[in-house]
């Protein structure tokens, strides 16, 4: 444990795409665009048109959300220069897939040789929420453990309403796509980090995936800090959003940190995670999301604020309640990414509208807090 508030520190990868600011399309340009931007906390992805920035751990989220905040104004900077735009979401509705290239890297070219159209396709963005968990059998534990209550998170981050031009029907394609992988999904129960290690080492030795960063759970022990990893939400345009996903990701490892350590034995089931995942996959916030307690269909705003109050006692030890109460009630309020993203098409039917609205949201860095909330001095 860490921080003034004894609370465990949280951290947050955040993936963008890279655009074209004349033709609204993903631009393959993110060598030049890493060359102007600080050594350390920016990186290449998998697909040229993608980069990621990596925040620092902190225990206050105020913090997460100002060093967020400060690494999108250096990168919306640094690309507006060169004649690019920055997009924070699950995807981009322009997209010229033949045009689409991966980095130049060994092991991104033997993906792209090993998996194909996956791999060319894989034109997505996620959240990455990093939680520390020093002992590695509790952070392999709580990964399996936390799975039930993971679906009311990535409703709220679904952005990716539109693939190639179409709408998918769906608030976050982005999620289907990421389905394909062989190691995506709900993470299974392991005895200890040991036993996860040997399963990994046996799909190595397989030949189907080459190296543990492959494991694509939407939960997993990390493979290179000493965390818990939330993988499932989309990349969000709003920063209170991620704020809002780290503090109650954040109170759910550590409740599922107790729960564990009482009963290490326990084991969830897998197939109403991922049938509830589906249902958040599908609807986001504007329909309803599977209760994780009772497994029946209720409205999401529901589903959500009853996962928020009940990790109250979490939120309150880590000095996060009023916080992330406040922005939860924010985010029903608005919506969805996804379904402002509609709404945007909507008008005129353009989807270069869709694009200049996420580019718009994810230029908006300041970040004080919510409308109704601003932390003391």
């Amino acid at each position: 444990m860490a921080g003034q508030t004894g609370s465990l520190t949280v951290g947050v990868e955040e993936e963008f795409h890279i655009v074209d600011l004349r033709t609204r399309h993903l631009s393959t340009r993110s060598g030049p665009l890493l060359d102007a931007l600080p050594k350390g906390r920016f990186s290449e992805e998998l697909q040229r048109s993608t980069i990621e920035a990596n925040s620092a751990p902190f225990a206050r989220l105020e913090d997460l959300a100002a060093d967020l905040r400060e690494l999108r104004g250096q990168l919306v900077q640094a690309a507006h220069e060169l004649g690019l735009g920055i997009v924070a979401a699950g995807t981009v509705p322009l997209a010229d897939k033949s045009r689409m290239k991966v980095s130049d890297d060994p092991r991104y070219e033997r993906m792209l040789d090993d998996y194909q159209l996956l791999t060319r396709e894989q034109l997505i963005c996620g959240t990455q929420v990093h939680v520390e968990i020093e002992d590695k059998d509790l952070a392999t534990a709580v990964a399996h453990s936390v799975t039930p209550w993971l679906p009311p998170l990535l409703a709220l981050s679904c952005s990716s309403p539109f693939w190639f031009g179409e709408d998918t029907g769906y608030a976050s394609y982005r999620t289907l796509v990421w389905q394909r992988w062989p190691t995506s999904g709900p993470m299974a129960k392991f005895d200890s980090a040991a036993d996860y290690e040997q399963m990994v080492q046996h799909l190595i030795q397989a030949g189907t995936i080459t190296d543990p960063g492959m494991i694509y759970f939407d939960v997993r022990p990390s493979a290179h800090v000493p965390t818990v990893e939330l993988r499932v939400c989309d990349s969000c345009p709003r920063v209170d959003d991620i704020a809002l996903i780290a503090g109650l990701f954040r109170a759910l490892v550590t409740r599922e940190l107790a729960a564990v350590r009482r009963d290490p034995y326990r084991e969830m089931q897998l197939e109403p995670v991922r049938a509830a995942t589906w249902q958040a996959t599908r609807s986001g916030l504007e329909g309803d999301l599977v209760d994780p307690v009772e497994g029946v269909p209720r409205p999401a705003a529901e589903v959500f604020m009853n996962l928020v109050d009940g990790l109250r006692p979490e939120l309150e030890e880590a000095g996060d309640w009023e916080l992330v109460s406040t922005l939860a009630r924010e985010a029903l309020a608005r919506g969805s990414s996804a379904a402002r993203q509609r709404r945007a098409y909507q008008r005129e039917g353009r989807l270069s509208d869709v694009v200049d609205l996420l580019l718009d949201e994810t230029r908006e860095c300041s970040w004080d807090g919510p409308s109704s909330y601003r932390p003391a001095a």
